[in-house]
């Protein structure tokens, strides 16, 4: 940080101290009162896209004992009470054969420098060792070669413009004053570290603007004195340890006081001291009273301990004193003012030794969480507002990881957008961030089990060479863009689909009524009820009434069923047939006509609204394989007999309903199949095959005799996420994209839309691992008269598409589908996702469709089902943003890309139970609709996205809007004849009121005489008088 902007960060710090009330103790805990009425979508609680503020400080940072190594033999280093602990007490500490070399940052100080080249930091945040400058910790003479050290830094960070960020005191307390005077015990220490830090302050302070006294005490007092996981690995009563904590609160009072009152004046740097913090929440659900003052209380213990004396009022927190009474110490009111306001700035640690080990952490019954942004908040409201430098933050790996730390780029990623979001919705005044740590090092208590480096470092390497992993690229992504750039900068788009477009909804298999609903007119028997008092209807014997003709109406579920299509105003419904239903046997021998019969009269009825329908001849489930169970019995889709029998079901759809319906699917997500026959990769692969073939079969029995007469089009769905790389700066990881995609889409693409056989690159991947003895899997093969019959054989390109996919390169063995494409999954924790965890990337369909063309051509493509499951059962709002993103997404791959996009079938109509994909809620309750249902309306009324959302994009023809009409009458025709009956009894009644009164005037009328009656051609008599 340059001059300028040190001036301003000053004047700002001098602006803010000016006119300022003190935040008041408690306030915190409105983060946990906020609302629970969450909206999953609110931009402000999304990921945060945008530059940090101008002037934003970046920066790594490194612990002395960590990373410095350097025997006190060549430099001169006294012992520190972390050599006496990982030597004495090798039981609590991890694998700690290479402590003395470490990364050898003392030897090796140029190859750090360079990373933080690499990096583009601002600052390096580092910390000088006591014992490096003084052994025995009693400031006198220093050590001349710590102290060139030191200086050296200091000196090549300014040159290379990085700005020092100095602790000094990072847990290395020399190991005299722990041998002769008991270390944090004794108030004695706070002299002499006020003796230490005043020495730093003069051969440094020159150069450096920003100390840290000390880095996280609370870790200090309560792992070194009560625990025993860190040094010096004492177990104390909990007296002794709040006692610790006094001392070292009082020795940063101390020296910030000396530097406020000696350096200062002449140095202008800036003081304070790192806190650390975990995070923890109400149990989920439960945001009680109760609950948020347990939370409140949770973090008083850690952070308020030390927080509440130096950036509050001078005092320790309230909970703490009512909680210990006199087991914690008392500041005397003079204390009490000289503790208080004693940092310049709120330094904070947010990393894993906050929350290690789970058993340490002061959950009081509540959650523990990784939300930085909420903590952040809270230290907002509990003291006013204070500026913010994140001194630590990040996470660890195992020893084995090197350079592939995929989690630490997410979690990362996380912690970098919550400090943005933040700033940018929460006024939280950050103005730094510090990545921890540099390289790999010592990790204290784990020793070298753990990596926590941006760099990779070989412990065992003379060279010691520092090598970059993908988060150290990540963060240096971070820097040059100053933050997370919009992902799409373009100017918006506007305009509409064709006016043919399908705006559809998908159902799985609708369940037909096996009887009719409404029997009345097509039982020609006469019941009497409850003759033996049972409630029973019992038939009269001998009586037969007249009966009517079967009708469509005799189904009360269809009718429901087109009251919520009407209710979207789709203008397409796809839904799947039951085969097990219709041929209960699996073969010809037995076919349920009636419930042939209701399918027919949903089609009609459908058309009768405006409504066409696509039908899926076989939709299996994860839950359902969906066929008959004869067929299933006998192997299922391993037995090449379901293929000819699934041939003679679609022939007898085809021949049923085939004069009714236009578009076909014959098989939905034969790609997703491994979840039924997983025994082997081989069971997979073979039913996959023997599906594709009963597929092509279908097809090219309805191209040769049915769609000359009917006209329809017929296609497989396939399942076709998108995938991208999880760690984008591994080629193995973009590799096992493409593979991801292979197995996928093309596995079953390539051979109806490309030869007729699978991808050669995936029948290659497959052997290969045949070849080094990691798999026994093959594909199996096409005869020349089978490839034939497969190629080409589809009419569209229908996909299911639901989510985007962070894909994971990781070598397998064994023969299983999963094992062959060699990868994981990966959940991206900052991307918005549903309660089931699919990730809402809206842009990841607009890139397959993209993906389908570039391999396959200009094909008609319809997306036969796009939804996400939402856990609202009335207003939605997580599935009306994504109806709303993923059909932009969809709308500009038609109109830049060019993609022969056909129609949008939304999943699903209604939820089956509980709340999850439907626009309606289950018909066990009412099949309320959702607020989802307006916005899809509102889609498709305007067919896209015009720029006047007023104007129609397709006027009626003459021939829709009678159809309008015609749908109208049909829709309301009870109600229409209804009234036709009460308006003619009306008018009857009226007629006979007329008539019963003119007679009723005629006989009380007196008789007169006759006279000669008067012609005109208004009244003409019906005799002539004599």
């Amino acid at each position: 940080m340059g001059a300028p902007g040190l001036k301003a960060l000053l004047a700002s710090l001098a602006l803010a101290c000016l006119g300022t009330a003190a935040g008041y103790p408690g306030e915190g805990k409105q983060v946990w009162e906020a609302s629970p009425d969450f909206n999953p979508v609110d931009e402000n609680r999304r990921f945060a896209h945008g530059p940090f503020p101008s002037g934003f400080l970046w920066g790594a940072g490194s612990a002395a004992f960590q990373v410095e190594g350097g025997g006190e033999k060549e430099t001169g280093r006294g012992l520190s009470i972390w050599d006496h602990f990982v030597l004495h007490q090798r039981n609590r500490v991890g694998n700690t054969s290479a402590v003395v070399g470490s990364a050898d940052s003392y030897v090796h100080l140029d190859k750090d420098l360079a990373a933080l080249e690499m990096l583009a930091v601002t600052f390096y945040h580092f910390s000088i060792s006591w014992s490096r400058l003084f052994p025995d910790g009693a400031v006198g003479s220093p050590n001349e070669k710590g102290l060139r050290y030191y200086n050296r830094l200091i000196d090549t960070l300014l040159l290379r413009k990085v700005q020092p960020v100095v602790t000094l005191y990072h847990w290395d307390l020399p190991l005299t004053i722990q041998e002769k005077l008991g270390g944090w015990k004794n108030a004695a220490v706070i002299k002499l570290f006020r003796d230490y830090a005043g020495f730093c302050f003069q051969e440094f302070g020159d150069r450096v603007k920003y100390w840290i006294t000390m880095h996280n005490p609370y870790l200090v007092a309560w792992h070194g004195y009560r625990t025993g996981l860190q040094a010096p690995g004492e177990r104390r009563e909990t007296a002794s340890v709040y006692a610790v904590a006094h001392n070292l609160i009082k020795a940063h009072a101390k020296v910030w006081h000396d530097y406020n009152t000696h350096f200062r004046p002449s140095q202008n740097g800036l003081l304070s001291v790192t806190l650390g913090s975990h995070w923890i929440e109400p149990e989920k659900g439960k945001v009680t009273p109760v609950n948020i003052e347990k939370c409140q209380q949770s973090i008083d213990a850690v952070l308020g301990w030390f927080a509440q004396p130096i950036h509050g009022d001078g005092d320790y927190p309230k909970s703490l004193k009512k909680n210990l009474h006199s087991l914690l110490p008392n500041f005397t009111d003079t204390e009490k003012n000289y503790v208080k306001g004693t940092a310049d700035f709120f330094a904070l640690s947010f990393g894993p030794n906050n929350f290690k080990p789970p058993s340490s952490v002061p959950k009081m019954g509540q959650q523990v969480s990784l939300n930085l942004r909420e903590l952040l908040n809270w230290i907002k409201l509990e003291y006013d507002s204070p500026r913010i430098l994140i001194t630590e933050s990040g996470w660890f790996t195992n020893r084995n990881v090197k350079t592939e730390d995929t989690t630490v780029i997410y979690l990362m990623k996380k912690f970098i957008n919550e400090v943005l979001q933040a700033i940018k919705y929460d006024d939280v005044n950050v103005f730094g961030y510090t990545a921890w740590s540099l390289m790999d090092g010592f990790e204290w208590q784990d020793a070298y089990n753990n990596r926590r480096g941006l760099f990779y470092v070989d412990f065992n390497s003379t060279e010691k060479e520092r090598v970059p992993k993908s988060s150290a690229r990540f963060y240096q992504q971070i820097i040059q863009e100053n933050g997370f750039p919009q992902e799409d900068s373009a100017p918006a788009v506007h305009g509409n689909f064709p006016c043919d477009f399908n705006w559809g909804i998908t159902d799985s298999v609708l369940k037909a009524e096996v009887a009719p609903s409404s029997p009345q007119f097509i039982d020609h028997h006469l019941y009497i009820w409850n003759i033996t008092g049972d409630g029973t209807l019992y038939p009269v014997p001998g009586v037969k009434l007249k009966t009517r003709p079967a009708q469509c109406t005799d189904f009360v579920s269809i009718k429901k069923q087109l009251a919520l299509l009407q209710r979207v105003k789709v203008t397409h419904y796809r839904f799947a047939l039951n085969w097990s239903l219709i041929l209960p046997n699996g073969d010809l021998s037995l076919i349920n006509k009636e419930v042939l019969r209701y399918y027919r009269c949903m089609i009609s009825e459908a058309l009768k609204l405006n409504i066409t329908s696509m039908v899926t001849l076989y939709y299996p489930t994860h839950a359902h394989i969906g066929l008959p169970s004869p067929l299933r019995d006998a192997g299922g889709w391993l037995n090449q007999t379901t293929i000819w029998a699934f041939h003679d079901y679609a022939k007898l759809c085809f021949q049923e309903l085939g004069d009714l319906v236009k578009l076909w699917i014959t098989i939905n997500e034969p790609n997703r199949l491994s979840h039924s026959y997983n025994k082997s990769s081989n069971a997979t692969y073979q039913a996959a095959h023997n599906l594709l073939i009963a597929h092509a079969l279908a097809w090219r029995t309805y191209d040769e005799h049915y769609r000359p007469m009917q006209h329809g089009h017929v296609a497989l769905s396939l399942h076709a996420d998108w995938a991208e790389a999880a760690n984008p700066y591994i080629h193995s990881h973009l590799e096992a994209v493409e593979r991801f995609l292979l197995f996928e889409i093309a596995w079953l693409a390539d051979p109806i839309w490309g030869d007729g056989d699978y991808p050669t690159a995936l029948r290659e991947y497959i052997e290969s691992k045949n070849r080094k003895g990691l798999s026994n899997s093959f594909l199996p093969h096409f005869t020349s008269k089978e490839r034939a019959l497969v190629k080409g054989a589809a009419d569209f390109f229908a996909l299911n598409h639901f989510s985007t996919r962070l894909v994971v390169h990781v070598n397998k063995s064994g023969s299983r589908y999963e094992s062959d494409r060699d990868s994981n999954l990966l959940l991206d924790i900052t991307c918005l996702s549903s309660p089931s965890g699919l990730a809402v990337v809206p842009r990841g369909i607009r890139q397959v469709l993209n993906w389908i063309q570039n391999k396959y051509g200009t094909v008609a493509i319809y997306i036969t089902a796009n939804g996400v499951d939402d856990k609202s059962s009335s207003n939605d709002e997580l599935r009306k943003y994504y109806l709303e993103k993923y059909t932009y997404e969809v709308y500009k791959a038609f109109l830049l890309d060019k993609i022969n996009i056909k129609g949008y079938y939304a999943f699903t109509l209604s939820d089956r139970y509980k709340p999850q994909y439907g626009f309606f809620n289950s018909p066990l309750y009412s099949s309320k609709a959702k607020s989802s249902v307006e916005v899809y309306n509102a889609l498709i009324a305007r067919n896209g996205f015009p720029a006047d959302s007023a104007a129609p994009s397709c006027p009626l023809s003459a021939e829709k809007v009678q159809c309008t009409i015609c749908s109208f009458l049909l829709q309301k025709k009870t109600l229409i004849f209804s009234g036709f009956c009460l308006l003619s009894t009306i008018i009857l009644l009226l007629a006979v009121f007329i008539i019963h009164s003119g007679k009723k005037s005629r006989r009380n009328q007196p008789q007169a005489i006759p006279s000669q009656p008067t012609y005109s051609f208004q009244a003409c008599p019906k005799y002539m008088p004599s």
